[in-house]
């Protein structure tokens, strides 16, 4: 009966270090998601949803994930956002889709946006991108579709 006990805190002790890190990642893409969102200008007021005082930022609007909760996609096309991006995207490790065209953004395109190994398509059409691509982003073997 005690091997079982001590099997099972084991087993629990294994399942709250695994919570407490995947809350710490949701924490640092909510972290880089708030980055973000301070430093765009949102006059309709769509990314409302996006308080950082949640855990996860997986609830706010124009933002997906995986099961694991962790930010895969963020889709910000055509909202009337302007302002520049911010190096923390660099962060979201996991995300698959930066789709930002048709807004007022301006500025480079953040280097440590090559960080992001999943990067699938990055959309920064009809925006107000200056400077080149940043080498890093020759180094993404996942990126099939870049527009700028």
């Amino acid at each position: 009966m005690a091997a079982g006990a001590g099997a099972r805190a084991k087993a629990a002790g294994a399942l709250a270090l695994a919570l407490v890190l995947a809350l710490a990642g949701a924490n640092s893409e909510g972290d880089a998601l708030s980055a973000l969102r301070r430093s765009l200008r949102d006059p309709g007021g769509v990314l409302q949803s996006w308080d950082p005082t949640l855990v996860n930022p997986c609830t706010w609007f124009h933002v997906t994930c995986d099961r694991d909760n962790r930010v895969t996609r963020l889709d910000l096309g055509n909202l009337n956002l302007s302002g520049h991006l911010v190096p923390e995207l660099g962060k979201l490790e996991h995300l698959q889709y930066l789709e930002l065209y048709k807004n007022s953004i301006q500025g480079t395109i953040p280097s440590e946006l090559g960080n992001l190994k999943n990067l699938i398509s990055l959309d920064l059409y009809k925006n107000n991108i200056s400077g080149t691509i940043p080498p890093s982003l020759g180094k993404l073997k996942s990126l099939v579709f870049l527009l700028w």
